[in-house]
């Protein structure tokens, strides 16, 4: 499972495009993707829905910029 590391501040997802609902971080992303990205602010997961078949590959480059940010880091599913 990917989430953000602990060190950092969930506020830094907003300067790639999160909004804060509260509970969690969602990125929507553009038309053409039909998914989002859901960040849970308790547990740091991360989430990518692709709304009509419900598998995780909505939203990769957007993922992969959090990566190359240095924010993700990867954890077991234990």
């Amino acid at each position: 499972m990917l989430k953000i590391k602990d060190n950092i501040p969930l506020k830094e997802l907003e300067k790639f495009g999160f909004e804060d609902l509260g509970a969690c971080y969602k990125y929507y992303g553009n038309s053409d993707i039909l998914g989002f990205i859901s960040i849970n602010k308790g547990t740091r997961e991360i989430k990518r829905i692709h709304p009509y078949s419900l598998r995780e590959e909505a939203n990769e480059d957007e993922v992969y910029d959090l990566i190359k940010a240095g924010l993700v880091e990867k954890v077991s599913d234990d």
